[in-house]
Formats: C-alpha cells, structure tokens, sequence
C-alpha cells in the first residue's frame, strides 16, 4: 500500500524539481545574482534534506584550520526560536541559536558563531562584528544561492547516496541530481570503516565526478561518553543495559555502535531537531525504568543534549543521567592529508604569508 502512495507523489516530485530547476538555472545564467565576499568562504551542504553528517564534517573543519585562522560559522539556526541574525555569546542557548550552531559555541568557543536566515546580509554584520574573522563556514548552505562560496563541498551519505535518490517528496533530495555539479568536493560519508578499494572505485565510477571535482570517503568514530551535566567522562560494563533517546534525523549508525558495545540496547526516537519538555523527561525516565537489568544508562547525541541543557532543572528533580556519546570523522584510504592540503590551498590563496 505505501508503495502505491509514494508513487502517486512522483508527479509532485517532478513539479518541485522543475522549479529547483529554474531557480538554479537563473542563478546560473546570472539573472539572480550571487554575492561573493574578499575573504575565504567555504559552504558545507548537502543536495537531501538530512541525516548526511554534515555537523561532525564542519567540526572537522573548524578543528582543522582554527589553529591558523579566526574562523567563524554560519548557519541559518533551523528550528531555533528567535529570527534574524545573531552572534553567540556567553547567554546564548540552542533556543536562540540552534542546536548545531549551539553544539559548535559550546565545542569550540575560540571560535566566531552567528546564525541568520539572510546570509547575504548576515555575513557583512559578521565581519562588522568581530573583523578579526579570516574564514566563514556556510553551514548547509548548498542551496543558498545567494552566496557564492569560494568552496562548496557537498556530503553525500553511502546507505543513501544522491546518484539513487529523488526529489522530495518521492525522494529525499532537495533538488535534481545535477545539482552536485556545483560541488568543488564530494565526500561520501557514514561509510563503513571496512570499506574494500573497489567498492571506493565503483562509488566514483556511479558519482562520475567531473574534472574539478574530488572524491573523499569518511567514516564515523565515536568517542567516550561523557554525563551530560558534569562532562566527566562515563563508564559503563557491557552488561549495562542502554536506551537510546535521540531526536535525529539518522540515528541508526549510533544504535548500531551501541549494540556492537552493550548486550541490550533500546530505542526512543524523538523527531529531528525536537525541543524536549518535562513530560519527555519524565517519559525517558519511565521508559529507563522498565527496561531489564540492573544496571541501566540513557545515552544521547551532541546534538540532543545542546537541547536537553535547558531541562537540566527537570533533569535533576528525576535524578536522571544522561550520557553523551561524541562522534567525528574520519578519512578513508589516506584521505586526510589530501583533504587537508586542499582546504589549506584553498584559504591560503587569501594568506600567502600563512605558514601551514
């Protein structure tokens, strides 16, 4: 039966990639016009509508050059509960912000972050802000074409890849599959750790990458989980018995690694991006409790817990502990270096001087 509905929204599918189409094909032609801006701009996106990984690749980023540059990030702040643009601060919470904007101000505070729907204007308020800044990250701004980034790298997940997708609603994509074209890179990413070299070799080949276009394939590494409200790092046996609360838009790949760790582990998925309440909390407790075992741990993401923080008060009354499970990248068949020589190429052009 659901394949039958999804096939009647193909005639939608079509209609919305049509007018993806023409938008992109004015932008092109210059009949919209894109601004580009004097200093280094690189745009970290995707053509789905999410679960790619792109929050732990711009963290890659910010890692990667902070230490020879002021970077700044700039995300739209989806689901945030403010409007316009903002810079972080000390007050600043995943309400006002977003919680992957959030997630980048808590990570890495030597770091610049601003959120603002308008991009086009929000970066000019940036550098009125803190001139200092010598690199902006466009955060999921693939489609933002009102910005012209110097670099665009578009994430593409391997269970999911665009070459086999679709345009919403029938698929996930956001825009038709020729999209990509306007990538400088592509990085295939969630890609198991196992990975063969011709299986890399036949991904490229269906990519079909055009010539100034490179290829990289990423994996996830998860780190040691920490408690939510203290940091400190959290222990657990393999007999712990585990439940996954999560509001993401992919979360198999964590429950996968959990169950590869802990012996039983369960699911509670909340929508993407979800603000949870006091019942939640009171939900996640209840549902903790009726698991087996004696020994029993709620584990959630990064993401999660910029958005739970503002419950800790509700945290505390259920005397409920949370363990955070980090996640990064990291580069398949001796990527890094070729990666990293290429995004210092790139901001060196504007820094000639810079010893990297």
């Amino acid at each position: 039966m659901l394949k039958y509905l999804s096939v009647l929204l193909y005639p939608f599918s079509l209609l919305y990639g049509l007018v993806m189409w023409i938008r992109n094909r004015f932008y092109d032609k210059g009949i919209l016009t894109a601004v580009e801006f004097d200093l280094p701009t690189i745009a970290c996106g995707n053509l789905s509508v999410g679960g790619t990984g792109k929050t732990p690749h711009v963290e890659y980023l910010i890692r990667l050059l902070k230490t020879q540059f002021q970077v700044a990030t700039l995300s739209r702040g989806y689901n945030r509960r403010t409007s316009g643009y903002i810079l972080a601060d000390q007050h600043s919470t995943a309400a006002d912000i977003g919680d992957e904007p959030m997630q980048f101000h808590d990570k890495y505070p030597d770091i610049h972050v601003a959120v603002g729907e308008e991009r086009m204007l929000a970066i000019p308020q940036l550098l009125m802000d803190e001139p200092g800044t010598q690199v902006v990250l466009l955060d999921d701004a693939f489609q933002h074409r009102s910005i012209k980034p110097g670099l665009n790298i578009m994430i593409t997940e391997y269970n999911r890849r665009f070459t086999k997708d679709h345009v919403v609603p029938f698929g996930r994509l956001r825009e038709g599959r020729a999209g990509y074209a306007r990538a400088n890179c592509i990085i295939v990413s969630k890609c198991p750790p196992e990975m063969t070299l011709a299986e890399k070799t036949a991904i490229e080949k269906e990519i079909n990458p055009l010539p100034h276009q490179q290829v990289f394939f990423t994996t996830l590494q998860y780190g040691t989980m920490y408690d939510l409200i203290t940091h400190e790092p959290v222990n657990t046996a393999a007999t712990t018995t585990v439940l996954l609360a999560c509001g993401i838009a992919r979360p198999e790949p964590l429950l996968q690694k959990l169950r590869n760790s802990f012996k039983e582990v369960f699911l509670l998925p909340f929508p993407d991006h979800y603000y949870y309440s006091g019942r939640d909390i009171e939900k996640i407790k209840k549902e903790l409790g009726d698991l087996p075992g004696e020994n029993k741990i709620v584990v959630t993401t990064e993401k999660d817990a910029v958005r739970l923080h503002l419950l800790k008060k509700e945290l505390a009354e259920q005397n409920l502990q949370m363990a955070v499970m980090p996640v990064e990248i990291a580069f398949l068949f001796g990527g890094a270096e070729t990666f990293n020589h290429y995004i210092f190429d790139y901001v060196g052009r504007y820094y000639p001087a810079t010893n990297q």
